[in-house]
């Protein structure tokens, strides 16, 4: 077992010689006391000499402490030295020496200035974005038209499997949430319009508002949160496994394997979301009228047909191959992006449902205003 860390002092004029002996590792217990130990014992003299002979071992940590005492008697003024190392124990001494590390100075701001900076940046990171996502859709364009114009280049085990994880495995949590949505705009309708004694008018609220906008919004969500995290993080999986470059190497378009079996998926699994999350929103307000209102499901359902048309049902529909669109665009792009690290890969997952939530946003905004305008 290695001897504690010690040191001896001898004097000669204004000289003075710190011998070392012992391990000065930093398992050894005591090694930081001695270290300081050291600095104070040097501190009156002009000339200190650390003789490092008699040390029997040492590490980086302890070549460190070594050192660390030499430049802190230096900065006292006094002229010290290392002396009587070995190879090994120089190399250690030179490699592991102390150095003050200051932290650079911050700059100072202006608070607009670095405001309008920041927004300046997220415009150009926005346009970046929005130019990445015009070229990804051209290269899905691409392949869909190989696709179609060779049959056999489609996928359909890889759609049918997509559609199932898709679709019918998000199939209750889906009615659930628009059930219970549903129930909540009619309990809220009812309670309103009841002052006004409207409250059958509730039905036409029902209608209109989980029709055209709650149902595809919300189920356009929920499918942004579920499926397109899962297509991030498997297509970021891949991108760190080197998988996509093995497919690039076969001479395959990971855009064309990878990619469309998702797209035409969720272009044919989001409709019919849609649709259960309509009839579960328009059910859950049946309930909640019966109960508080005593509206039969005739009644209800005569109400209904009067509050509503063909194209109330059809907004709905139409923006969900949209939306679906938008998803998977969104969730495969970040998932190319993702780097070798799992932080990358949790980065660009939580980046692709934000982005796709936001996006979902935007597109029902923008179908509202063009579906306003045509009147329909």
């Amino acid at each position: 077992m290695s001897a504690e860390p010690t040191f001896s002092l001898e004097k000669s004029g204004d000289g003075l010689r710190l011998r070392l002996a012992g391990a000065w590792t930093i398992e050894t217990p005591g090694v930081e006391d001695q270290a300081l130990a050291l600095a104070e014992a040097g501190d009156s003299a002009r000339q200190v000499i650390l003789d490092v002979a008699g040390v029997e071992a040492m590490d980086t940590a302890g070549a460190w402490l070594i050192d660390r005492s030499r430049a802190g008697l230096a900065d006292k003024g006094a002229k010290a030295s290392l002396e009587g190392a070995s190879n090994e124990h120089a190399i250690l001494l030179r490699e592991a020496r102390y150095r003050e590390f200051k932290a650079p100075p911050r700059p100072r701001l202006n608070f607009v200035v670095d405001l309008l900076s920041q927004i300046g940046r997220d415009v150009v990171v926005g346009l970046r974005d929005l130019f990445q996502g015009i070229a990804f859709l051209g290269e899905i364009i691409v392949a869909l038209g190989k696709a179609l114009l060779q049959p056999r280049r489609l996928r359909g085990t890889s759609i049918i499997h997509h559609m199932e994880n898709y679709g019918f495995q998000g199939v209750p949590i889906i009615a659930l949430i628009n059930f219970i949505v549903g129930c909540i705009v009619a309990q809220q309708g009812i309670y309103q319009l009841r002052r006004f004694g409207a409250a059958t008018y509730s039905i036409d609220l029902i209608g209109i508002l989980v029709l055209r906008e709650l149902a595809v919004l919300l189920t356009s969500i929920m499918v942004a949160g579920r499926t397109g995290s899962a297509v991030t993080a498997e297509l970021g999986s891949m991108k760190m496994r080197e998988e996509i470059d093995a497919l690039r190497v076969m001479g395959m378009d990971p855009v064309e394997v990878l990619v469309v079996p998702r797209v035409l998926a969720l272009l044919l699994s989001l409709p019919l979301l849609t649709f259960i999350a309509d009839m579960a929103g328009l059910f859950g307000g049946l309930l909640v009228c019966w109960a508080y209102e005593g509206i039969n499901p005739a009644a209800y359902s005569e109400l209904l047909k009067d509050a509503i048309g063909l194209n109330t049902f059809l907004v709905g529909l139409i923006k969900a191959p949209f939306m679906a669109l938008v998803i998977v665009m969104t969730a495969s792009i970040e998932g190319f992006a993702v780097l070798g690290s799992a932080e990358s890969l949790g980065r660009q997952v939580t980046s692709s449902v934000v982005k796709s939530i936001f996006m979902i946003i935007v597109i029902d905004g923008l179908f509202a205003v063009y579906f306003a305008a045509i009147r329909y």
